[in-house]
């Protein structure tokens, strides 16, 4: 599972594109974007750097998300 922060995202067009974004780097994707907190949480094949460049392809900022542990999912 591969947890970003994505903070550009300020309607739900933008939740819609960052879904689509990623959608097109890996079809098999399952994506869960949470408007409000500005992240996405996705588990995909596709490695954690794919996925981040898809997203800012798309017109965002995104990073990976520091968990509690401060260790990078």
């Amino acid at each position: 599972m591969h947890h970003v922060t994505v903070e550009d995202m300020t309607c739900g067009h933008c939740a819609a594109t960052v879904e689509k974004a990623v959608k097109a780097a890996d079809p098999q994707a399952k994506v869960a974007v949470n408007l409000e907190a500005k992240t996405a949480s996705i588990e995909s094949v596709i490695g954690s750097d794919v996925l981040i460049a898809a997203i800012e392809d798309a017109g965002y900022r995104a990073s990976f998300k520091k968990s509690c542990c401060s260790h990078v999912d």
